[in-house]
């Protein structure tokens, strides 16, 4: 029988996953042993038996032979949440390109070294006459301690009481604890205290479900949804595309409730930290406390509550970014993935997922089902759905039948003809001073952060850069230039380095100098800024969201963060200040942001009772993606986005892989990519078509340089086998141990 062997980790509770072991598999476990089952085995100088999960079979053997040591047994078979985790990253280090150590510490919720948080509670353990008697003779004795104690809790016999507050309040001490326990008088209780995300935020507690009403067609996708998932294994991923203020997460929350009712439990995703605070403050109204939360900006001690609360079955609900999707859920029901369009659902580094992917994959492994919504369905999602792979459901009207707002596009190129030289058009501008006079209000945004613009030279020409980066450095309000790729500063400067000249100037188009301009055209007005900048504090987004529902603001002026997903039933004017600024960036995928961007910005507008208008200004009137979105008309710009990509074979006409290289050293990477593109067309030239290798559009960060391949090809696993070619020759050759590679498949941003 073919030799095989055993990848195994150790312990994975542990923080530090940074080592992989290997054992010979016996020939009578070899067709009973897979990934995911934990086995005995000996391990250390002792060979004392440890218990360890399977994380890989393969017949490869990466040690000395001679040393390897064999499995004892299979311990459990049976798949818990962690070795469904194990399966899950075993899915990503297969389909996405990284090692499994890298895919395990992406999925596994690694307890972190946290000390859990205990709180002890004193109770009566005799009744009232006793401890009435007690006192009296603590008072004849002038027990001081004792009386103190005593008296606070017959004051409080009818709750337990801290032992921490007690001490604090200094009535009583520990010692006084101490002998009232061990002389029966009270009962001293350990409890955990969970840290709690939601101590800042205003959220009612309620009990009871309150009762989802939907509209007509509401009811009939959440049937339809209900029917389809319980009918079919694997069912299919569902889209709802419903235009924006459909009521996409009512429908959420009816399918939820349902899945809850069944005993188990639900994740919902959401693109941003900003959309948190509305998100989970309309679940908490709904379904109470059973509701939590985990994003980044969490300290390590909540996230490690709220995880083990979890695994714990104590909450039902966890709302949050890309990471919640790898909450430890036992009895996982449905996996919601609200506007599933947005980039921040495919991880950045490696291993790059996609959340979409992995949903899928994970609720299928746990009987569930996955809901996708958006107003503007990424073109690869609603491609699968016209190819039947997704189900797809359309809302076409808002909710309670309020009308879609008014879009207006205002053509900069005129407004300059004009001499209107300001970043507000004369039409936003009177429609601001009219809406400020109705004490409506206002939301405005650019797709710029800051200050964020690149200083030049009006001599030479030369824009002054990182010297660490192939990029240019950023004018700050601070006076200092910064690097967002490196984090590099340096105070601006007066003269050219390059030329010496005295002609500096900065490019400047930011939320910092928008709020300058709005508060000197509109003194009286109340101004709120959302970007990274004033969001960088732990609860900076939901402090501003707040401020603003509780309307101590009447503009909002932001990033991309304050169009996406929020709902302000006052706001009846949506700017789009720049809106053609992603039009045309040096990706596929720009006309597809921009029209999302300004849909979505539309659909903030007219959310209550009042009509919504939306300014879009441009100097592109006449693309499709700014026509499409004025005329909130997706369809319309799917048909003409795809045509593009199939005439360019881009995603989701075709898949694409990229393959990024990186070096501190610049000879050496040329030869690096050569070699690599030669072992691909050595292999794969027949498959698939190769695209380079080029430097990539920002050719050297941090001071390693940056080049690039593309493959192109119609199947996805076909890409997977070039990836698998080019993984066994790095690791098998090794000629170049300066160079470093990162896969990405279909990437959102090129490279």
């Amino acid at each position: 029988m073919k030799e095989l062997y055993a990848n195994i980790i150790v312990d994975i509770s542990h923080e530090k996953l940074d080592k992989i072991f290997q054992y010979a598999i016996p020939e009578h476990l070899q067709e009973e042993l897979q990934v995911g089952m934990v086995a005995e085995f000996p391990f250390g100088m002792g060979n004392r038996l440890t218990k360890g999960y399977v994380v890989g079979i393969t017949d490869q053997c990466e040690f000395d032979k001679s040393k390897i040591k064999s499995l004892i047994r299979i311990v459990e078979k049976d798949m818990g949440v962690e070795s469904e985790f194990i399966l899950l990253a075993e899915f990503i280090s297969r389909n996405y390109g990284s090692t499994m150590l890298q895919a395990l510490k992406t999925v596994v919720p690694i307890k972190q070294k946290v000390q859990a948080v205990e709180e002890s509670v004193l109770t009566l353990a005799i009744d009232e006459l006793k401890a009435k008697e007690l006192l009296a003779t603590y008072q004849q004795k002038d027990y001081k301690a004792k009386v103190r104690l005593l008296i606070a809790l017959l004051e409080n016999k009818e709750h337990a009481l801290l032992k921490s507050k007690i001490l604090k309040e200094k009535k009583g001490t520990p010692a006084v604890i101490k002998s009232f326990q061990e002389a029966g008088i009270i009962q001293v209780i350990t409890e955990r205290n969970y840290r709690n995300p939601n101590s800042n935020m205003e959220v009612a507690k309620i009990a009871d479900q309150k009762e989802i009403v939907l509209s007509h067609e509401q009811a009939k996708c959440v049937e339809e949804i209900w029917q389809e998932s319980h009918a079919f294994y694997p069912p299919k991923a569902h889209l709802i595309h419903g235009v924006t203020g459909s009521g996409k997460t009512v429908i959420y929350m009816e399918l939820i409730r349902r899945v809850i009712k069944e005993g188990r439990q639900a994740i919902v995703l959401i693109p941003e930290i900003a959309l948190t605070f509305q998100t989970v403050e309309r679940f908490k109204e709904m379904f109470g406390e059973r509701v939590s939360f985990m994003h980044s900006r969490l300290s390590k001690g909540e996230r490690f509550d709220q995880f083990e609360r979890a695994m714990k079955g104590e909450i039902d609900i966890m709302v949050g970014p890309r990471s919640a999707l790898f909450t430890p859920f036992k009895k996982l029901g449905i996996i919601v993935i609200d506007e599933e369009h947005e980039n921040t659902y495919k991880s950045e580094t490696t291993p790059k997922y996609h959340a979409r992917e992995v949903a899928i994959e994970r609720a299928g492994r746990n009987h569930g089902f996955v809901v996708l919504g958006s107003a503007t369905p990424s073109v690869e999602s609603y491609y699968k759905a016209q190819t039947e792979e997704y189900k797809l459901y359309t809302l076409k009207e808002r909710y309670a039948e309020r009308s879609m707002a008014e879009v207006e596009i205002v053509d900069l190129r005129e407004e300059l003809r004009c001499g209107n030289r300001s970043i507000l058009s004369r039409k936003l501008r009177e429609l601001i001073t009219e809406r400020l006079q109705k004490k409506e209000q206002i939301m405005l945004f650019i797709n710029r952060r800051g200050f964020a613009g690149f200083v030049s030279c009006r001599a030479c020409g030369r824009a002054i850069k990182c010297p660490h980066c192939d990029v240019s450095l950023s004018l700050h309000n601070n006076g200092k230039m910064v690097c967002h790729y490196c984090g590099y500063e340096m105070m601006s400067v007066k003269n050219c380095p390059t030329c010496g000249s005295k002609y500096i100037g900065a490019f400047k188009a930011g939320t910092q100098q928008i709020e300058e301009i709005v508060k000197k055209e509109f003194p009286m007005a109340k101004v709120l800024r959302m970007d990274m900048d004033t969001t960088r504090n732990k609860e900076g987004h939901a402090r501003i969201l707040n401020a603003f529902s509780r309307e101590e603001a009447d503009i909002l002026i932001g990033t991309q963060m304050i169009v996406k997903g929020h709902d302000f039933p006052k706001v009846t004017l949506v700017g789009a200040l720049a809106a053609d600024m992603s039009l045309y960036a040096n990706d596929y995928h720009a006309a597809e942001r921009t029209f999302e961007l300004l849909t979505q910005a539309a659909g903030r507008a007219g959310r209550g009772e009042r009509k919504g208008q939306v300014i879009i200004q441009t100097y592109s009137p006449d693309n499709y993606s700014i026509q499409c979105a004025a005329k909130q008309d997706y369809p319309l710009f799917f048909q003409q986005e795809m045509a593009y990509r199939k005439l360019m074979n881009y995603p989701p006409a075709m898949n694409l892989l990229a393959i990024l290289m990186t070096s501190l050293q610049e000879e050496m990477l040329e030869k690096f990519a050569e070699e690599i593109k030669k072992q691909i067309e050595g292999k794969h030239k027949e498959e698939a078509a190769v695209i380079g290798p080029a430097q990539a559009t920002v050719s050297k960060i941090q001071d390693y340089y940056r080049k690039v391949i593309y493959i192109k090809h119609e199947n996805y696993d076909i890409l997977t086998k070039v990836k698998d070619t080019v993984e066994f020759y790095v690791k098998q050759e090794n000629q170049y141990p300066d160079c470093f590679i990162q896969f990405d498949f279909n990437p959102v941003f090129t490279y």
